[in-house]
């Protein structure tokens, strides 16, 4: 029989060790400037410990190996040294290496500008190219090549946001009416989770996103299709969603390129088919999640702006489902 104190020593172990791997950990860098910051961790880590044991070993010292009164000379020694010249020159060394590494995230990126928009509570994404001036629009989902340095425009509606892809960079906070900038340098291709690392309201919880990144040959073909209209419903079911979506007047809000749908206030649908989640990382992306999302939307995520189209039936929320997910 195990004793109980290993079980206690080995849960908490099991626990933290689970952090250490996945798609949404700092452990486990898929970029250069998320290794960057994962090495200042480890190092300050590293001088935190040292600063603990000195402090502590001044401390097993002082109370148990010499208690007694000491000369006045050796205990300003003790006060100076360990209080002030020591702490000043780890800090110090700790500051002049970790400030450069803010250089590269403020660096120029290699020619793709993605702006992205944080709504309540879901994300407006643009990229553009540079030289051009056609912006192609998507939300909920970030794409980046792989081996090149994207620039990220960071923006918000109404309240204070946080962009947050752990795998892949630090924290940048979005703010209304003012632009922040940042650049990342993704080195593994991959699907990585972000999210809003700054409260933002009843939903904040709800406000992930997945971040792929693709070799570049792939993300230049993603592109290309991605900035195309979004095909034909095929079959009658999707054709009846498809007439159900003006008529419910959906495409006030949203915007399906090549349809009259152009609605700038909710997500660009046009292909949210290819997309890996929906609502914002909330759902996963099928015909049933996509129903229930439709019919349960204040249900799914509190105090969102969609409308909730409970009066719809079964089949009506089939036929919308059957056409927004074939938008490939």
């Amino acid at each position: 029989m195990q004793h109980p104190w290993r079980i206690y020593a080995i849960a908490p172990a099991a626990l933290l060790l689970a952090g250490c791997e996945g798609r949404q950990s700092v452990l486990a860098p898929a970029g250069q400037d998320a290794s960057d910051v994962l090495n200042l961790f480890w190092l300050m880590l590293v001088g935190a410990v040292i600063l603990w044991g000195l402090v502590a070993l001044l401390f097993v010292y002082v109370t148990r190996i010499n208690p007694g009164a000491m000369r006045r000379r050796t205990a300003e020694m003790l006060i100076v040294g360990g209080g002030i010249v020591f702490p000043v020159v780890l800090l110090g060394g700790l500051l002049m290496y970790s400030l450069p590494l803010m250089g590269p995230t403020r660096a120029e990126g290699d020619g793709l500008v993605v702006r992205v928009t944080a709504e309540q509570w879901w994300w407006r994404v643009e990229y553009q190219q540079q030289g051009e001036t056609r912006t192609i629009v998507s939300a909920n989902e970030l794409r980046l090549p792989a081996g090149a340095r994207t620039e990220l425009v960071l923006n918000a509606h109404r309240v204070i946001h946080s962009f947050w892809v752990p795998a892949l960079g630090g924290k940048t906070d979005m703010f209304p009416g003012r632009e922040t900038r940042m650049t990342l340098a993704p080195t593994d291709p991959g699907i990585y989770r972000g999210q809003c690392a700054e409260f933002c309201g009843a939903s904040h919880a709800l406000m992930a996103f997945e971040t792929v990144v693709m070799p570049p040959d792939e993300f230049d073909q993603w592109l290309s299709a991605e900035a195309r209209d979004a095909k034909p419903p095929q079959g009658a079911l999707a054709q009846a969603g498809a007439t159900l979506f003006l008529d419910e007047g959906c495409g006030a809000c949203h915007t399906i390129r090549g349809t009259k749908a152009i609605g700038k206030t909710g997500p660009d649908l046009t292909h949210l088919a290819n997309r890996h989640s929906l609502a914002a990382g909330t759902l996963p992306l099928n015909a049933q999640a996509i129903a229930t999302w439709i019919g349960h939307t204040d249900t799914i995520k509190p105090e969102v702006n969609m409308p909730t189209y409970d009066f719809l039936s079964d089949d009506d929320l089939a036929a919308l489902a059957a056409y927004l997910g074939g938008l490939e």
